[in-house]
């Protein structure tokens, strides 16, 4: 078996697991998004002393342990929820235990032809998303039930010409803490920042620690869509000392509670485009955890170390919160490492220069279909010099092949003989069978790279290119991109078949593009026009390569 059936072998290989894939994720049994209100009943957020038994989804003072738990029933009680909204935010915090349970992104449409309706990130309505943050330890306002906040409205906007919103929780503990819970939000951005200002009315010193977590259920991902093909990440993900960039699953967190202790940091919950992520401060060292409760919910989050406070005494502590767009240079301005969320999966050394490339095209023409143009002729133009050979090779095979076919009449009966003679005639007219593998070894890991960053980069959702295709990071609604991508990739292997190729590797060579093409179906229309694009290139090179090599023969025969 040579190496071109072995290729082509492994590329149907590859095509029908994608395949597989795909149908065990749309036919399996669906995932339920939510526990029964009987589940729901059995606890509550309030979180555990140190020295009690764990019976609460807020973490203990100490560490975060397995929990049994469900959730406050009164967080969906009318009339404890007020409303916050700035020029990219609309946010609602719960006004027991403070927490956002609704976060929709302005800017970010649900659907191409809704440009209203922002899509939502956080909610607690059709599924469970929200993010938790208080006080717990030995004196906090969250130990025993979580605090009931007053506020001065129950609205908060943005005004024009302030570039922050500052909104303030304030209670009153029986234990003498003063608690004014403080949001602060920014324009243009969707990092929170969450302070607890603290002070200590009572006459004895009082201890707590601040916690911020994710709550989520195991619903799917609004924002992953159909379509054949890989999914994105859809789970916790942290930095930590040994791991620039560590995923904990669903599955994980089932099998056992994850922990870790280190300065910094960050954990988040991720999902296609959009992520949501808790980073405390730089300077203390913090316990973070991602586990799954009896409730049925999953947990990623943190807690600082002790605050104390002698009579009298004030302080602050809190965290950032950052809800929206996986936005890598946004990311990266916040902490370190968090931009890697944008995750190109372990090609992420060829995505991000792609990515950093299909940027600056970007900012030539504005239009990202074109950039996806540009950026596939740069790329195409770099390769040229190795597809060059390979062409070459090719054409050089196909001068060769009456002789090969000769030999394979001639010693068809005997292999070992008629393998010498071929080796012979490699030898002689420096022939490479390999050669011609060259230009598909090339571009897969281009391909997959591209396919990564066509999937990961928010930049490209709802991107419009021209004419009936509105949104490059869906799959093109009148399939015109991939029967134009089959019909280049049918006359590019047809220009790359060999005389010399056996009728089974022949048939399966014509049959591929009928699969890819079936496959391209429900691709990124972005992904679709790069390999059209690519095809194409490929078909005006090879065309090219194989004038100039004719040229080159003829010259050899006059001479």
């Amino acid at each position: 078996m040579d190496v071109r059936r072995i290729l082509l072998i492994a590329g149907l290989a590859v095509v029908s697991y994608l395949m597989i894939l795909q149908w065990s994720q749309d036919y399996s049994d669906p995932v339920a998004q939510a526990q029964n209100s009987a589940s729901l009943s059995s606890g509550s957020d309030v979180p555990v002393a140190v020295n009690n038994a764990s019976n609460s989804e807020v973490p203990s003072a100490e560490a975060a342990t397995t929990d049994t738990s469900g959730p406050v029933a009164a967080s969906a009680v009318s009339g404890t929820q007020i409303e916050v909204h700035t020029d990219v935010l609309n946010l609602r915090i719960d006004l027991n235990g403070g927490d956002i349970v609704h976060a929709s992104l302005r800017q970010y449409p649900a659907h191409a032809n809704t440009p209203d309706v922002p899509f939502t990130i956080l909610e607690n309505e059709q599924r469970t998303y929200t993010a938790m943050s208080g006080l717990v330890g030995a004196d906090g306002v969250d130990t025993e039930g979580r605090a009931q906040f007053e506020t001065a409205q129950a609205r908060y906007d943005l005004v024009d010409g302030d570039d922050q919103l500052v909104v303030t929780l304030s209670y009153a503990a029986d234990n003498g803490l003063l608690v004014d819970k403080v949001y602060t939000l920014t324009r243009g951005s969707y990092l929170i920042n969450v302070r607890y200002d603290l002070n200590n009315r009572s006459e004895e010193t009082r201890t707590t620690n601040f916690f911020g977590q994710i709550k989520r259920d195991r619903s799917d991902d609004p924002s992953q869509g159909g379509g054949i093909g890989m999914s994105s990440y859809l789970g916790v993900a942290l930095t930590t000392p040994d791991d620039r960039y560590k995923k904990v699953s669903f599955g994980d967190m089932e099998d056992e509670t994850f922990r870790v202790s280190q300065q910094g940091g960050w954990i988040a919950f991720l999902q296609h485009y959009f992520e949501s992520a808790w980073i405390p401060p730089t300077d203390l060292t913090h316990n973070y955890y991602a586990r799954q409760l009896n409730n049925g919910f999953y947990y990623a989050g943190f807690q600082s170390p002790a605050v104390t406070l002698a009579p009298g005494e004030s302080a602050s502590t809190g965290a950032d919160f950052y809800v929206g767009p996986k936005v890598q240079e946004r990311l990266e301005a916040i902490s370190p490492n968090l931009n890697l969320t944008v995750d190109y999966g372990w090609l992420w050394w060829a995505a991000q220069p792609l990515f950093h490339l299909l940027e600056f095209m970007h900012s030539l023409v504005g239009n990202w279909g074109w950039a996806v143009v540009l950026m596939t002729l740069v790329v195409k133009t770099v390769l040229y010099p190795l597809t060059a050979s390979s062409y070459r090779s090719m054409a050089k095979m196909r001068k060769f092949a009456p002789k090969m076919t000769q030999l394979r009449e001639q010693y068809g009966d005997d292999r070992q003989q008629l393998g010498q003679e071929m080796m012979k005639l490699y030898r002689k007219e420096k022939l490479n069978p390999m050669g011609g593998c060259l230009p598909i070894l090339i571009q897969m890991p281009v391909f997959i790279a591209l396919y990564w960053v066509l999937k990961e980069s928010v930049e490209l959702r709802q991107a419009p290119f021209i004419f009936w295709i509105d949104d490059l990071s869906i799959k093109d609604p009148f399939f015109v991109l991939p029967l134009l991508m089959g019909a280049s990739m049918f006359l590019q292997m047809q220009m790359q078949q060999q005389p010399t190729m056996d009728p089974t590797q022949a048939r399966i060579m014509k049959l591929m593009p009928v699969m890819f093409t079936f496959m391209f179906l429900w691709f990124p229309a972005g992904l679709t026009l790069y390999w059209f694009v690519n095809n194409v290139s490929t078909i005006v090179q090879q065309w090219i390569v194989n004038r100039q090599f004719e040229r080159a023969e003829a010259k050899k025969g006059q001479a």
